[in-house]
């Protein structure tokens, strides 16, 4: 993955380590909008205000370990996760925060780990919003078929027309006014239905 690939997120890194900061600093390099917290506070405030795609927490903090910090995250907003911590605590805290999506790193971790963890969560984030995309394409084609479905059961009780005359009527419609058909059955309702 490019840099180019990645340059659209938005990232939050929470810490409280100016050298972790350096660290991720140079990792994330070409990305547009880095934004940096001190505390858990600060990012829960950060979070409400602005939608991250990704969000890098440092554990500890001096406000809260960060744990809970990556959970409500994790369960709250769409961003991907990455918590670091204290080798001592990494098993424990994996096992806890595996299943809501948050991955995490031990400290100290090899150089360039920060940045493929960084690159494999931007790849996650651009899978899930094509996901999302198609989703939402779904649903405006089912709202459509639903729209059409009723106009075409109005058309078929209030002027008596067949249901492939109806369907060809809201087809022709649509064709002759360069509209959706779903435009076109909105109409019908507004009007048949006033």
């Amino acid at each position: 993955m490019s840099i180019h690939d990645i340059s659209c997120h938005s990232i939050l890194i929470v810490s409280a380590s100016e050298q972790f900061d350096a660290i991720v600093k140079r990792s994330l390099k070409g990305f547009t909008t880095i934004n940096f917290v001190k505390s858990g506070s600060l990012a829960r405030r950060s979070v409400m205000e602005k939608e991250y795609d990704i969000i890098v927490v440092n554990s500890p903090l001096p406000d809260e370990t960060g744990i809970d910090l990556a959970l409500d995250t994790a369960e709250k907003s769409r961003a991907s996760i990455l918590l670091v911590v204290p080798k001592e605590i990494y098993e424990d805290v994996l096992e806890r925060v595996t299943d809501l999506g948050v991955l995490v790193l031990p400290k100290p971790f090899p150089k360039g780990r920060v940045d493929k963890a960084v690159r494999f969560l931007a790849a996650i984030q651009k899978k899930s919003l094509k996901l999302e995309k198609k989703v939402l394409s779904i649903e405006e084609k089912m709202e459509e078929l639903r729209l059409v479905s009723r106009a075409k059961i109005l058309l078929v009780e209030k002027k008596h027309m067949s249901e492939d005359e109806a369907h060809r009527y809201i087809g022709k419609a649509a064709m002759d006014n360069g509209v959706s058909r779903k435009r076109i059955a909105e109409k019908i309702l507004e009007d048949i239905e006033d």
